[in-house]
């Protein structure tokens, strides 16, 4: 994995990860909370594949992502991602590479970059 996905995912651990899938509870999934950005496009009883692109210049809706999840970027962005109490971190993170996303509370992220931001999430229910 390359340092801005490795620094991004410890961002997301310092700052985001609740205890327990509770405090992620606090606002929807990200799917349920912005559907403009994040689309389901696969689910069954085992997983759920989510697909979210984010404008030029938008900022998505106060979401969670109360399961552990991968994250596959299917092209370079950049991202600043904002929790509730204002803390902020930007990250540019590369086509082609993936992560593990865990438990994730309360945020917002938005496209600072030149061009529409593409991920994929893969969640196992």
């Amino acid at each position: 994995m390359i340092r801005s996905a490795t620094v991004l995912l410890g961002f997301l651990t310092l700052l985001y990860i609740a205890p327990s899938a509770a405090l992620a509870q606090n606002v929807p999934p990200s799917y349920q909370a912005d559907p403009d950005v994040y689309k389901v496009i696969f689910e069954d009883q085992n997983f759920r594949v989510i697909a979210s692109t984010r404008k030029v210049g938008v900022t998505d809706k106060p979401h969670s992502h109360p399961v552990p999840s991968v994250i596959y970027f299917i092209n370079d962005c950049m991202t600043r991602l904002r929790t509730p109490d204002g803390k902020t971190v930007e990250n540019k993170s590369k086509a082609g590479t993936a992560g593990a996303v865990p438990i994730t509370a309360n945020h917002t992220a938005e496209n600072i970059g030149t061009t529409d931001c593409h991920t994929v999430f893969v969640e196992r229910k």
